[in-house]
């Protein structure tokens, strides 16, 4: 299921999903977090001749070395929100600034209004930093979706759902001659129990990506009051409820150490056998050699 990553454009014939960055909030490099990774959040997928990115955290400045291989290079960047942990890599994605690259960007308006170009490019805007949105120089088209858009490249389907989140946020499902992956990140629980979009868009996968920032340990000591933050076990409870053949928890907390997750990913697995931990440099195949 695992494989090193290797330089190669999207074949007509895969699914691959590669995790470039896994940790939410903040990156965390150091030698606590080297197995899993200190990167925050990006993913990359190859299916069916298409190269797809869900989420711009530090893991973008590092897939984008990667493609710098390959060029000319054409992607869809696909934005669950804009926190920083979503975005920060964004201005530090080189392909971007080379001519004959071409990238189609997607993502929700903002609460305020703002389109997903101006979410991006503020954070580009001087004293926060010196080179303008402008100054890249690849092709780009700034595509604003919203909960429900369905989004067909060639014969890909990118389903999306509003996830149960205050400060709104997308959740993902890419379909492809009958594979499937769910893409669930900062999302939480409902007041009476499981989201039923969620466990809709999960419906059959062979794999879900899933919010693991909490344990249901660290939940519950927190002073969350009532705000029903998303856990491990809450993915486990989707998974089981959505037939769900695989799954990978992501978004780790950058307070959990490598020795900490490896506590967790035992755990977790003793609850549900074809479950991990997502790490930096992981590849997983969905297609059946």
């Amino acid at each position: 299921m695992n494989g090193n990553l290797q330089a190669a454009d999207a074949a007509s014939d895969e699914f691959l999903i590669r995790f470039w960055g896994v940790r939410g909030n903040i990156p965390t490099p150091g030698i606590e977090t080297v197995r899993y990774g200190g990167n925050t959040a990006c993913i990359e997928v190859l299916v069916g001749g298409q190269r797809l990115v869900f989420d711009g955290g530090t893991g973008l400045r590092v897939l984008g070395k990667h493609m710098q291989k390959e060029m000319p290079v054409t992607a869809h960047l696909f934005f669950t929100h804009t926190y920083w942990d979503r975005i920060q890599g964004f201005p530090f994605f080189i392909p971007a600034f080379i001519p004959g690259n071409c990238f189609h960007v997607y993502g929700a308006m903002g609460q305020n209004g703002a389109s997903i170009k101006q979410r991006l490019g503020e954070q580009m805007l001087r004293p926060n930093f010196p080179v303008p949105l402008q100054e890249m120089q690849s092709t780009l088209t700034f595509n604003n979706i919203h909960a429900g858009s369905v989004i067909t490249l060639g014969n890909v389907v990118v389903e999306t759902i509003s996830l149960n989140r205050p400060n709104a946020a997308l959740g993902f499902r890419v379909t492809w001659e009958g594979y499937s992956m769910v893409y669930a990140t900062d999302t939480e629980h409902t007041a009476d129990g499981l989201d039923q979009s969620l466990l809709y868009l999960s419906q059959g996968a062979d794999l879900l990506i899933y919010d693991a920032y909490y344990t249901e340990h660290d939940y519950y000591g927190k002073a969350a009051g009532d705000r029903p933050i998303a856990t491990w076990e809450s993915g486990i409870e989707v998974a089981n409820a959505a037939n769900v053949k695989q799954v990978v928890m992501f978004h780790h907390d950058p307070m959990h150490d490598d020795d900490f997750l490896d506590r967790v990913e035992t755990e977790v697995q003793a609850r549900f056998a074809n479950v991990q931990l997502a790490r930096e440099g992981m590849a997983i195949s969905l297609v059946k050699a």
